[in-house]
Parts: structure tokens; C-alpha cells; sequence
């Protein structure tokens, strides 16, 4: 594997974009145990770690996962990651309750996200799934809920244009 080009956080945001249309070569074994590291140093919660990270590469998996999100870009990427989270090992704050689970999952697979973006990989997060139908055919417990699926692959190079708000629409200063 050759040497990759560091660079500076703000041209990694930058550089990371929703990829929908992935060519048909596997990510390599190196690649996705360097991500699933980043992913296990993400902060959490009262460092309570609530996630749960499932490769899926195989044909009979990569179906279910389909069959939860029904999308011909979808059937493209060569690898998904199920990031599921477990609310009996979340923080909940004191003071109402809330569960800090997605919030901890989203930092996690923003880790995931960045670190395949650093090694030349394009990402595409989906959460609108049928979460009761992935639940049922990966046999997840009660506790254990889908919460994220995240298509990985190399980037066919189709990127859309990348819109953002100006600061002024998005910092309040008091």
C-alpha cells in the first residue's frame, strides 16, 4: 500500500462527500480495521461505548441489508457497516432522562466517516431503513437497535455539489 498524503482536518471535512455510486472493488482488510479503530477512540457518554459495529461483506448479509433499504445506488458499495447501539448501556442524563445512544453513534460513525475519507474511501450514511426488518434478520437482542447503516466504497468520482450555509446563518454570538 503506498503512502497516503496527510492532510489538515479542515481539508479532510472538506474532501468527505455522500457517495452514491461506488466501483466494484472490495475494501481492503487494513483499511476497515484502521476505520473500526478510529470508531473505538470516538468519545462517548460517560465513556459508556454503546455501540456495536457489523461488518457486512458477505452476498447473504449485503441482501438483508438491501432488503431494509431498497436503493439501486445502495446495492453498489462493496461493504456496509450496521452500527447499532445498546440503550441499556447508554448514559442517560439525570436531569430528564435523555438517552445518549444516537448521540454517541453519531460521533462514532463520523470517526468512520473521516477515516475512510483519509484513506481514500467514499461514504454515504443511511438512516432511513426499516430498523424492525433489520433488527428480525440480523437476530439483534431488545436492547441492541440499528440505528445507522454506512455504505463504504471506492467513489466512482461522481461527487454532487457541496452546499453549505455561510457562517452567518449558522453562529450566534452573545
Amino acid at each position: 500500500m503506498g503512502k497516503l498524503e496527510v492532510m489538515n482536518f479542515i481539508e479532510l471535512a472538506k474532501s468527505r462527500s455522500s457517495v452514491r455510486t461506488y466501483l466494484s472493488k472490495k475494501v481492503e482488510e487494513d483499511k476497515i480495521s484502521y476505520m473500526l479503530d478510529c470508531a473505538r477512540f470516538a468519545p462517548s457518554a460517560v465513556n459508556s461505548q454503546p455501540w456495536t459495529f457489523i461488518i457486512v461483506q458477505e452476498d447473504e448479509n449485503r441482501q438483508y441489508l438491501q432488503a431494509c433499504y431498497d436503493r439501486e445506488w445502495f446495492k453498489s458499495a462493496p461493504l456496509y457497516i450496521l452500527v447499532c447501539g445498546d440503550h441499556s448501556q447508554s448514559w442517560h442524563r439525570k436531569s430528564d432522562n435523555k438517552d445518549h445512544c444516537d448521540i454517541d453513534i453519531a460521533i462514532a460513525v463520523d470517526h468512520l466517516v473521516l477515516a475512510a475519507t483519509e484513506q481514500g474511501l467514499g461514504t454515504c450514511w443511511v438512516c432511513n431503513f426499516d430498523t424492525a426488518l433489520c433488527s428480525k434478520l440480523f437476530q439483534l437482542s431488545n436492547d441492541m437497535k440499528p440505528v445507522v447503516i454506512l455504505a463504504i466504497g471506492y467513489s466512482d468520482g461522481n461527487y454532487g455539489e457541496k452546499i453549505r450555509k455561510e457562517m452567518s446563518e449558522i453562529v450566534i454570538r452573545k
